[in-house]
């Protein structure tokens, strides 16, 4: 995300809170020249994936033992 210092100025603790809970850096663009905002150390990503229980249902054991040669082809 790039912006002009004015907008940072204009919303500065709203986009560090986003550099820090999101981990993607900002752009600013100073006088001709650019200075990247960024957080020392990034979230984990697997803590902005969403849980989805509903997708297998039934016992995901039973998935081991399908047969899939039919499906395959040269």
């Amino acid at each position: 995300m790039a912006m002009t210092a004015s907008k940072l100025r204009q919303d500065i603790y709203r986009i560090l809170d986003q550099v820090i809970e999101t981990g993607e850096p900002v752009i600013v663009e100073r006088h001709g020249k650019r200075i990247r905002i960024a957080a020392e150390e990034t979230p984990p990503r697997i803590g902005s994936l969403v849980r989805r229980p509903d997708v297998v249902v039934g016992d995901s054991e039973d998935f081991v033992h399908l047969d899939w040669s039919n499906e395959w082809t040269e």
